[in-house]
C-alpha cells in the first residue's frame, strides 16, 4: 500500500494497494477507494502487526502567512477487512 496523487482519484492523494498473485506478479494499482480516500489528503497507510487494523492519515497542507507550509490533520484507523474489499477475486 501507497499513497499518491493521480489523476481520477478522490481528491488529494489517495491509498492505493497491489496484491501478490499466485505467480509471483503483482497486481495492478487498485484506489482502495472510500471510506479511506476522500478529497482530503488520505496519506500514510499501515497494517497493524497482527493484521486486524489498517491505520492511515487524512488531512491537507496549509500555508502561513509567512509561507511556511504544515501539514493539518489526524490519524484513523479501520478494521483492516477494508482491504479484503478490493482484493481481486481469483
Amino acid at each position: 500500500m501507497w499513497d499518491v496523487l493521480r489523476d481520477g482519484g478522490h481528491g488529494g492523494s489517495d491509498t492505493y494497494i497491489s496484491f501478490k498473485q499466485q505467480d509471483g506478479t503483482w497486481s495492478p494499482a487498485t484506489n482502495i477507494g472510500s471510506p479511506i480516500n476522500t478529497d482530503l489528503h488520505d496519506t500514510s497507510p499501515q497494517v497493524s502487526h497482527d493484521g486486524k487494523y489498517l491505520f492511515f492519515s487524512r488531512g491537507e497542507w496549509q500555508t502561513k502567512e509567512d509561507g511556511e507550509r504544515n501539514w493539518v490533520g489526524k490519524m484513523f484507523w479501520v478494521d483492516a477487512m477494508v482491504i479484503e474489499s478490493v482484493r481481486p477475486k481469483q
